[in-house]
């Protein structure tokens, strides 16, 4: 696989909402000039639902918001402390379909795990990360006109309380765990940067600055990068 260039957008913590927007804006206003583009952030307290989600996943209770979005999955939490990246790819520019990426990014993050010696694995029908039974890092993508956006959320060191609340990506009884169960000194930025640097290995790319992207993104301006 030839390597490509791909900017990395450090976002820190930014809105779900608004980061849907933008990445569904840089989708839609994409054309084959445009580079693929790996978002990592944080997001303040909020769950979301995928559009597997139905009444019986919701029920959290408390004060943080809900969201319905388009990827695919069930509901999730998002918090501080928790390493998002969000791929924004052509496919076809990497010559995989959707199955591989998600593969990719099960592998990145058991690749990370193991490099800190700490064994996960993936489970069948279930997509996502799982450590002790316990998941760590979930995904979920959508695709338009060929690219994607979305990607995985890896738990690194936040509160999981929120967990406690709703069936996580829709499995009842699922428990949930974090790279400081395992690791008490991680940090959610070094995790985030070392998970992102591994998606970009394992995908063939360089990493490239914004600054040298064609244009064509949409963002808002909380979302500069």
């Amino acid at each position: 696989m030839q390597p490509l260039p791909c900017v990395v957008r450090r976002l820190g913590l930014v809105d779900y909402a608004a980061t849907v927007e933008a990445m569904r804006a840089y989708t839609e206003g994409r054309d084959g000039d445009s580079a693929d583009e790996i978002w990592l952030l944080e997001h303040p307290p909020v769950y979301t639902l995928g559009l597997k989600a139905n009444a019986r996943t919701v029920r959290p209770g408390n004060d943080v918001p809900v969201i319905p979005t388009d990827r695919g999955g069930d509901i999730t939490y998002h918090g501080p402390g928790q390493s998002v990246v969000y791929v924004l790819i052509e496919l076809a520019r990497r010559g995989i379909g959707i199955r591989t990426l998600v593969g990719t990014l099960e592998q990145a993050v058991i690749d990370l795990l193991r490099d800190r010696g700490i064994a996960a694995e993936r489970r069948a029908g279930a997509p996502g990360v799982y450590v002790e039974g316990r998941k760590i890092a979930s995904l979920g993508l959508r695709v338009r006109r060929g690219c994607t956006y979305h990607g995985l959320s890896f738990n690194a060191r936040m509160d999981l309380a929120p967990f406690r609340v709703i069936e996580p990506c829709g499995y009842s009884g699922l428990q949930v765990a974090q790279l400081a169960d395992f690791i008490p000194d991680a940090e959610s930025g070094a995790a985030g940067e070392a998970l992102a640097q591994r998606v970009l290995a394992l995908l063939g790319y360089t990493e490239t600055r914004p600054e040298a992207a064609a244009p064509g993104a949409h963002r808002p301006s909380s979302l500069n990068g």
